[in-house]
């Protein structure tokens, strides 16, 4: 239940054309305290909640708990969330043994791109590809959970 991802911004859209996949996901958050989050999302008909711990002083790991939940749940659970709902659109691209997640954002996120990729250890080795940018691991700024309280918009 240790997630171990790197984060990085994107410098182009060539990603898309690699895309096998993307979906659009909506997400508000019940908690943001930097110990621990607690996320309802929306990816495209299913619903999940996610806590997730805080992060490891490199920002490279913490504990993730996710639990797919009913569409209607996720919605009502929406509802109950603080202000300032992500929304965003994720592809994802398959680079020889990883995948990356690339998230497009919109409304008050709009012109931030972000790509993940998650790992089986920290010091893992993994294909960058060439659209990938600036490594922004462990900046809090860009964790969707800041991003719902200080948006790409006022930065």
């Amino acid at each position: 239940m240790i997630e171990i991802e790197r984060k990085f911004l994107v410098r182009s859209d060539a990603f898309k054309d690699e895309a096998f996949k993307q979906t659009k996901i909506v997400q508000g958050f019940l908690s943001t305290d930097k110990k621990r989050t607690v996320r309802v999302r929306l990816k495209g008909n299913k619903g999940y909640l996610t806590i997730k711990g805080e992060s490891s002083k490199n920002g490279l790991s913490r504990f993730e708990w996710e639990k797919e939940i009913l569409k209607p749940e996720a919605e009502s659970l929406l509802k109950l969330c603080k202000k300032g709902k992500i929304e965003k659109v994720r592809f994802e691209i398959k680079a020889d043994n990883h995948t990356f997640e690339v998230d497009v954002f919109s409304g008050k996120n709009k012109g931030l791109i972000v790509a993940e990729v998650e790992l089986n250890s920290e010091q893992e080795a993994f294909k960058k590809p060439d659209w990938l940018g600036k490594e922004v691991t462990g900046e809090s700024k860009y964790y969707n959970s800041q991003l719902s309280k200080v948006p790409f918009c006022k930065w």
